[in-house]
């Protein structure tokens, strides 16, 4: 019984939030996208901003089988701004905030190997994605991801 109380205040307050809240800066990163070619399937899900976070996680599907997961935050603290990235179960690598607008994001982090820098834009109903660093030959690599939202 102690439980069922704690998920209906939890409740009351997500729809407290949801319904009340101005939109967030970054709540046009929020969503279910999907991407993906050569056999891949590639689904990012990001939470509206709340609390001060956007929570995302997301998959790559290849031949009917998990190929890599992860799980993301960005916390978001002002004008401020730290994308946490874990993926396939790793601890958590940190990117700060290096520019943004109304609907685009880049967070770098020079001292990762790769990618030492990932982007987000919003280009209509399309989400452009893109993570970028040092190549084995030295030179900047940079691997794009292209999202529609799911079902569309």
């Amino acid at each position: 019984m102690r439980g069922m109380k704690y998920v209906l205040a939890i409740g009351g307050m997500i729809g407290a939030s949801a319904a009340g809240a101005a939109p967030a800066a970054f709540d046009w990163l929020a969503g279910h996208w999907c991407g993906g070619e050569d056999g891949r399937v590639i689904e990012e899900v990001w939470l509206p901003e709340a609390g001060g976070a956007l929570l995302g996680m997301s998959r790559t599907i290849r031949d009917g089988k998990v190929e890599t997961f992860e799980f993301m935050r960005i916390v978001v603290d002002g004008d401020r701004a730290t994308f946490h990235v874990q993926p396939n179960g790793v601890p958590a690598t940190l990117f700060t905030m290096a520019t943004r607008d109304a609907g685009s994001i880049r967070f770098e982090n020079p001292a990762h190997d790769f990618p030492n820098r990932i982007e987000y834009r919003r280009n209509g109903e399309r989400l452009e994605a893109a993570i970028a660093g040092p190549g084995r030959d030295g030179r900047t690599m940079t691997i794009p991801f292209a999202y529609r939202r799911c079902g569309a």
